[in-house]
Formats: C-alpha cells, structure tokens, sequence
C-alpha cells in the first residue's frame, strides 16, 4: 500500500480530486486529498495573512498528524510550490514528488518569479477594494474552458468549488534550502492540449520523468482515470 496526498492548485479545493481518490483507494492505496486554508470547507479561514507558507503548513500537519512516510505527494498548478515548501520540511517522509501541470520553483522563488502572468493578478489585488483578494481566472472561449474544463456539467461543477486566493499566496518565496529534498524522486505530469498563452513551462532536467495528458489543465477532472493510472505506476 502506498499514500497518496494530493494537493489542488490555486482558487480550487479538495473537491476537485473526487474523481481520482476512489480510483487510487480501489488499487489499496490510502489517499489523502485536504482543502488548504481558506478554500473548500475552509474558505471562512481566508484573509490577507493567508499564504503560501499557511498552505505548505497545512500539508505538514497532515503528515505529522497522520504519521505519513514514503508519501507519493502530488501538487497541482500553484501547488507545486506548496509541495516543495513542505517537502523541504520533511524530505525524510516523502517518497516522491509529482507535480502536476505545476509550478517548479527553485529556493526563494515566489509565483510570480515562475509564471510572469501572475504579477498581473497580483498587481489587481493590490489596487482593488479588498487589498488582497484574487478572485478566480474567468472561462475562457473554447478550446480552452475553464481551467481547461469544456463540458457544460463539469464546468459547472469546478465553478462551484472555486473561491478567491489570498494574495499573500502569490508573494511569498519558497523554501528549499535543505539538500536532502534533492535527493526525492521527481516525476512531472504536463497537460498538453490547449495551453494559454503567456503560460510558461520550464525545461525539466534529463534525469527526472515527464509524463504528458493530452488534455487541459484540470486533468483530475477532464482524464481522471488517464491521471490514475500514471500515479499509480509511482506507488
């Protein structure tokens, strides 16, 4: 049995896995799939001291509390900074880290350093009634959907679970200043089909594995099984 803990991205919950968990749950794996502060069950705990340190230390709590070790921890879009923030905490527990049509950062980068589009957001929030918040991406005309989302059902659904990101999220650096975190195993998973413009992907160094989806970028939601599928040759 291998354990899965799966982060979501930037505006969205731990809903958006719904269709994921149950497929790595019936292969006997123990999969775990939170809500980070301030989405989901949690989007009254949103405010403006809200950031991507409070993310990565939900993540840690939940390895802590759960005693999880040797975990395959999977972070998608903005989330792969938060997994590489809590990785850099407890480098000795994790098995191997996905990132999912994710942000890569190196130490002390921050979301806007990775994705340059992500200044303009944060530029907004700044200037805007609240001083921080950032409400979710609009759908864009097809192809591309709402996060890469195109059936009518389904975008409905992921727009229920959206809510605003704290700016905070945005601004603050990684941390990966412990040499043990690059020893993990990295394994990158690229949604292929439809990408923005302005999004930009880093090349991935040789030795770690690329995996690609020929869908948008909410693949959990559009290739769910497809997704499984490759998670589960990681376990």
């Amino acid at each position: 049995m291998s354990t899965y803990l799966l982060v979501h991205g930037a505006w969205h919950s731990g809903e958006c896995w719904e269709r994921v968990v149950p497929l790595l749950a019936a292969a006997g794996h123990r999969v775990y799939a939170p809500s980070l502060t301030g989405h989901g069950e949690k989007t009254r705990l949103l405010g403006p001291d809200v950031g991507l340190d409070t993310h990565a230390a939900d993540v840690l709590a939940l390895i802590r509390d759960e005693d999880l070790t040797d975990v395959v921890l999977v972070g998608h879009s903005y989330a792969g900074l938060v997994i590489s923030s809590a990785a850099n905490e407890v480098p000795d527990r994790v098995g191997h880290l996905v990132y999912l049509d994710a942000m890569v950062p190196e130490h002390g980068e921050t979301a806007a350093d990775i994705q340059p589009a992500t200044l303009g957001l944060i530029e907004r929030a700044l200037a805007s009634d609240s001083g921080w918040r950032v409400p979710p991406l609009p759908e864009l005309p097809l192809p591309y959907g709402l996060f890469g989302v195109t059936e009518a059902a389904d975008v409905a659904w992921l727009r229920g679970m959206l809510s605003d990101q704290a700016v905070r999220s945005f601004q603050q650096p990684v941390r990966l200043d412990d040499p043990a975190v690059r020893t993990i195993p990295r394994t990158h998973i690229h949604c292929v089909a439809n990408v923005p413009q302005g999004i930009v992907r880093r090349p991935v160094p040789a030795a770690q594995q690329v995996w690609e989806l020929p869908t948008g970028h909410d693949c959990m939601i559009t290739m769910p099984a497809e997704l499984a599928d490759l998670l589960l040759k990681l376990g």
